[in-house]
């Protein structure tokens, strides 16, 4: 509490400015925004043709071992696509130099996509050299930052042991090749650890938006996977459904993570945040949350594929399955992630996930259409029980407030 002064004349009460010029030099010395400049968007079309290859592979390999290779492949490949979230939010591309250098490492994530589909039938070492010099890059850029080298250095280190796997692998095949990429994959859980997470500052509204902008583009993927089922198909009324209420689905999914401004939400509760919790939240909800939300978009796009193009017979269980699978995963993943930034409500979500997880047997029993009606009306279901319970929570918050029906 700051004491109200008096003047020296009258003792009538002084003005009091030094509160609005304190307030106004706040705002003065605030940080600007950062957003994510149109190189990191044209950087995020090779991504696009990552998602498609990864579900690409899916769906011609729809069994254990192929989901396998996916879920490590995936994951190897975005733990250093989210690195460079991380580098450019402390790095801005806005020199020559710096956007040289990131299409350098575009070139690197292209080469790697295009491994993706016999990366475990020869292609292999194109990956691990590929994926060497996306690291490369990547350690270089970051210690022209700004960052401690200290903690670049050893971020660095770890991320080329982890690159050391991926390489040797590339040159070994079958089950021995997934241990090596599978042992990369398990040491990302671990980096975070092993570094000085607080030295490497964030912005919560570049970081949060980035994220939006890679679900989206997975969405984009699954709306890609209808036209790929759909191929040169006659547009007859049960094609012409499934087509629809598969991207009703779509819908549903960037509902489930954009509704009710839940990413404007969640960039808030991380601003708010000190540098070393925002940090460890980013990883947990950002990188570890964020690979199960695309884990879950790619299973459906793969699933998808088979209910366009068999809309009006019964598709395999594999296929049912990561139709059913992928939506399930996503929603339970998201829920996570909306409990961890105090958003609710999420039982409806969670109950939505294990509909649609029996809806399977429709898909395997009945007829694709039916599946992906039954994915819908789970969806409808769950996002009107929450537009209801949040109307009467809101109703209750205002004083005298009441809510009728």
């Amino acid at each position: 509490m700051i004491a109200t002064s008096t003047s020296a004349v009258g003792g009538a009460p002084a003005p009091a400015p030094a509160r609005l010029d304190a307030t106004a030099l706040l705002d003065a010395t605030a940080e600007p925004t950062l957003r994510a400049a149109p190189l990191e968007l044209f950087l995020d079309l090779v991504f696009v043709f990552t998602v498609t290859q990864l579900t690409g592979s899916l769906a011609h390999h729809l069994t254990p071992g192929g989901f396998t290779q996916v879920v490590v492949m995936l994951a190897v490949i975005w733990w250093m696509y989210d690195a460079f979230i991380w580098l450019t939010n402390a790095m801005p591309p806005s020199t020559h130099g710096r956007r040289g250098l990131l299409m350098l490492a575009m070139a690197g994530f292209l080469v790697i996509s295009l491994s993706v589909p016999h990366a475990f039938e020869g292609s292999g070492v194109a990956f691990g050299w590929a994926y060497l010099l996306v690291v490369a890059v990547h350690t270089g850029m970051f210690a022209m930052s700004g960052v401690a080298l200290g903690p670049v250095l050893r971020m660095g280190g770890l991320n080329l042991l982890n690159t050391g796997l991926v390489v040797t692998g590339g040159y070994l095949t079958g089950s021995v090749q997934l241990t090596f990429w599978a042992a990369a994959f398990a040491l990302q859980f671990a980096i975070p650890r092993l570094v000085d997470l607080p030295s490497f500052q964030l912005r919560a509204d570049h970081f949060v938006e980035r994220h939006g902008l890679v679900v989206i583009i997975a969405f984009g993927e699954s709306v890609i996977a209808i036209g790929v089922g759909a191929g040169t198909a006659e547009p007859s009324a049960p094609l012409v459904g499934v087509a629809l209420l598969s991207l009703a689905v779509c819908v549903g999914l960037w509902w489930a993570y954009f509704g009710h401004d839940d990413d404007a939400r969640a960039e808030h509760h991380m601003a708010a945040l000190p540098s070393d919790r925002r940090n460890r939240l980013a990883v947990s909800v950002y990188n570890l949350g964020h690979y199960g939300l695309l884990l879950g978009v790619l299973l459906f796009a793969a699933g998808v594929k088979s209910a366009v193009a068999h809309p009006a017979a019964p598709i395999s269980a594999a296929q049912a399955a990561a139709l059913a699978g992928g939506v399930a995963v996503f929603l339970v993943v998201n829920t996570a992630v909306r409990r961890t930034f105090a958003l609710g409500p999420n039982l409806p979500r969670l109950l939505a996930a294990a509909a649609v997880a029996a809806g399977t047997l429709l898909g395997t029993t009945v007829s694709a259409l039916a599946e992906v009606a039954a994915v819908v009306l789970a969806l409808a279901a769950a996002f009107g029980w929450e537009q209801r319970t949040s109307a009467r929570r809101a109703g209750l918050s205002v004083p005298g407030g009441t809510l009728h029906g």
